[in-house]
């Protein structure tokens, strides 16, 4: 298949202007914001896309946002099949979602979370990459299929409202939708990383993730730490041994046997050849001056962040301001902590043990609570079918000039973990435009426009070479 025109064209003129009134609508996911329904951030978010989707010259196409009762909508576009094969063979499904990290501090001069910002090839603002940009690109590929005179089968794209708080709501969703899934055996994502601009790169696994709230108290009320100190143990010291029983405080490895897998022979080779290629790994990271990564090769790191169980402190309570603190023996301490899991990690034994590690005998006698809210498997890309490898191939070299590459991801995408377990005889396609800087979920996060377009090409490609596989 040949494209017609320049998909740089529609991108600039009609894409980047509704991108940047996405951004600044400030729609940040539920688990971050309670009161996102009254806030109205989320409808206006929804309305936006839906709206341009709506707008879009897809004969037959079928725009709906799906509503359930205390939960955010989902948008779907139902596409009738185009040319290729019959209508009832096979299907698509083309994800992304349009909740948003909370804004966070320190943006550069210049910058903010929901002022859209365009410097070069980069536009700035919190949720253009991750993942504004999805809709219009999934959609802009169905157009260019059709307008190249191509082939398409049926396509579904769905964009939740959720998944950066763990997709809590979609699995309602998917129960609503029902059948319309049935007989879909490709799914392209386009919520994941890239490691260069210069090429497609898929993703062939998630970590999972679990968050535990950890709380230790020992006392009913704060006393006067001069008075009890020494004789009150300390909540903070109560809990950063706790947290020796998971975590070695020296590397950082996991203490829990249930949070590691055997990591696929198949993985540890691709983590190999692909090492080769990128050198540091740690390029991207803003490391301060004499701080070091972990990790000895770049092989090595891979297989950190992709396939082995890590634990970041991501919130505390119980702490106060440096201004507000006075000479206090607090009575608790509570911590966030999230785990990264591997993909093939079950969530669900790794909470339990991980519950069980934390609270078995407390010390000295303090109450102790671990809960785990959130537990979610990750997820690893079933064998590539023959066909798929080819298209794949094609489509990267059609749209970048090289050949794609692929490799594990560290982050999460609850929806692959559910539609792995739902669609077991489906192809998987994860991609995006995560490369280095764009600093998802952290601040100055931008979207690399040419990369976006040339994703967006690929994709068209690819649903071209599905409809004739």
């Amino acid at each position: 298949m040949r494209l017609d025109g320049d998909l740089s064209e529609v991108w600039e003129r009609d894409i980047v202007p509704t991108l940047e009134d996405f951004i600044r609508i400030p729609n940040v996911s539920v688990g971050f914001d309670p009161g996102w329904a009254e806030a109205g951030h989320m409808k206006r978010a929804v309305d936006l896309v839906a709206g341009w989707l709506r707008s879009r010259p897809i004969e037959g196409a079928v725009v709906e946002v799906q509503e359930l009762p205390g939960r955010t909508p989902v948008v779907l576009v139902d596409v009738p099949a185009r040319g290729g094969g019959r209508p009832d063979e096979g299907a698509v499904l083309l994800y992304g979602h349009l909740d948003k990290q909370p804004p966070l501090a320190q943006w550069r001069e210049g910058l903010g979370p929901w002022e859209p910002v365009q410097e070069g090839e980069r536009l700035y603002g919190r949720g253009g990459a991750d993942d504004g940009y999805a809709a219009f690109a999934a959609l802009t590929a169905i157009e260019a299929v059709r307008a190249a005179g191509g082939s398409h089968r049926r396509c579904l794209v769905l964009i939740e409202a959720s998944e950066e708080s763990g997709s809590p709501d979609l699995p309602a969703h998917l129960d609503r939708i029902g059948d319309r899934l049935t007989g879909t055996n490709l799914v392209v994502a386009l919520d994941s990383w890239c490691w260069s601009y210069d090429r497609l790169w898929l993703t062939t696994s998630l970590r999972g993730l679990l968050g535990v709230e950890l709380t230790v108290e020992v006392l009913a009320e704060g006393v006067h730490s001069g008075m009890a100190g020494g004789v009150v143990p300390s909540s903070f010291r109560v809990l950063r041994r706790l947290l020796d029983r998971v975590e070695d405080p020296d590397t950082g490895r996991m203490l829990v046997d249930a949070l590691h897998v055997e990591i696929p022979a198949e993985r540890l080779a691709q983590i190999e050849d692909v090492a080769a290629d990128l050198g540091d790994v740690t390029a991207s990271y803003p490391f301060l001056d004499g701080v070091e990564a972990l990790g000895r090769t770049a092989a090595e790191q891979l297989r950190a962040r992709t396939w082995e169980p890590c634990l970041e402190i991501i919130a505390a309570e119980g702490l106060p301001a440096l201004s507000d603190g006075g000479n206090v023996l607090r009575p608790k301490t509570t911590a966030g902590l999230s785990f990264r899991l591997p993909p093939t990690c079950d969530a669900r034994a790794a909470a339990a043990a991980v519950e069980r590690a934390l609270t078995a005998d407390p010390p000295p006698g303090a109450r102790v609570r671990a809960v785990a809210g959130t537990a979610e498997s990750g997820w690893a890309a079933p064998p590539t079918a023959p066909w798929l490898a080819a298209a794949l191939t094609q489509a990267s070299r059609a749209a970048f000039g090289q050949d794609p590459r692929s490799v594990g991801e560290g982050g999460t995408i609850p929806f692959m973990g559910m539609l792995g377990r739902s669609l077991p005889e489906a192809q998987f396609v994860i991609t995006g435009v995560l490369g280095p800087g764009s600093n998802a979920h952290g601040p100055n996060e931008f979207l690399h426009v040419p990369t976006a377009v040339k994703v967006t090409e690929a994709v068209a490609h690819l649903l071209d070479a599905h409809a004739r596989s």
